[in-house]
């Protein structure tokens, strides 16, 4: 007689849900903080679930950098580190849910990079999330190159003057 195994969850199967990650998210109450990179882009969201259903409450993309001085010339660089920081920094400050938790779904998990870049940028935003200042990339890493500190630094004034 052949033992029958448990059925894998078709999302779970195309690796597009992490089951048991998302039940803990629900139990805690706490809206997400969602973090989505595309080939082009990172996409930042704020969600909400209710029961069975999810609600995005903010959205942010990395596009709308160009809105608040990203340079047309660097467009082709919103996904580096520096665009992810300010694309988090930004959805801070359009978001007014300030207590969240992180949800960087079945993306690949590396410390100090583009997901913790937007992290990182939340949290100095004003968003509480709780993590390990460890996996966050430091300044050296979201400033490596000069050129991208003063752009930083002017598209951040703009952010805070617009919010």
């Amino acid at each position: 007689m052949q033992k029958v195994g448990r059925t894998i969850r078709r999302r779970r199967k195309e690796g597009k849900t992490d089951y048991k990650a998302r039940m803990a998210s629900l139990k805690s109450g706490k809206p997400r903080l969602v973090v989505r990179k595309t080939n082009k882009y990172m996409i930042v969201e704020v969600v909400e679930t209710d029961i069975a259903q999810d609600k995005v409450v903010s959205l942010v993309s990395s596009k709308d950098l160009l809105k608040f001085g990203w340079p047309k010339e660097k467009s082709g660089s919103l996904k580096n580190l520096a665009a992810s920081y300010l694309t988090g920094f930004l959805l801070a400050n359009k978001s007014k849910e300030k207590n969240m938790n992180l949800d960087i779904g079945m993306q690949r998990n590396v410390h100090k990079g583009r997901l913790y870049a937007v992290l990182k940028g939340a949290i100095e935003g004003g968003i509480n999330i709780k993590c390990n200042e460890e996996v966050l990339p430091g300044d050296d890493m979201v400033f490596k190159k000069e050129e991208f500190k003063t752009i930083v630094n002017k598209v951040k004034g703009e952010i805070s003057k617009n919010g």
